[in-house]
């Protein structure tokens, strides 16, 4: 009896070992797909600001966002699939991932594109005043020019 006893302790003891080894699994797939959240929200932050001013749009155009939103949105799922699925090979419900990207996305989105809105202008060599006909030229540009 007693050997038995020991025997089923410390088969569950590995049990819990495999739980532990499986959370840290969904830990760093978490963190993989946050940090390539991060990555994809600025490139496309950036590809819209450059949209937008290759179209001349005066403000923010509502489709850009959306379009940039599915795409982080994409890309994240695509992280989350490819590490839980074929790297650490665990069934994976869908929509429930679907769900927590974005619960994860959309804060990153809008912390990022008002992060970005600030500081639109100084990447700019210039920019036009309210009336669009006077260009005033960024101070930092001419900083580089004179080196």
């Amino acid at each position: 009896m007693r050997i038995d006893n020991q025997f089923s302790i410390a088969k569950n003891d590995r049990k819990n070992e495999g739980e532990g080894i499986r959370e840290m699994n969904t830990v760093f797939t978490y963190i993989v797909t946050l940090i390539a959240i991060g990555i994809s929200v600025f490139i496309s932050l950036f590809f819209k600001a450059e949209l937008e001013r290759m179209f001349r749009e005066k403000t923010s155009v509502i489709a850009f966002h959306i379009c940039n939103i599915l795409i982080v949105l994409m890309v994240s799922f695509a992280f989350s699939v490819v590490f839980s699925v074929y790297i650490f090979e665990k069934e994976l419900n869908l929509l429930l991932q679907m769900l927590i990207n974005m619960l994860i996305v959309l804060p990153i989105y809008f912390v990022g594109n008002i992060i970005f809105e600030k500081n639109k202008f100084k990447f700019r060599k210039y920019r036009p005043t309210v009336d669009g006909k006077v260009l005033v030229i960024n101070e930092k540009f001419l900083q580089k020019k004179k080196r």
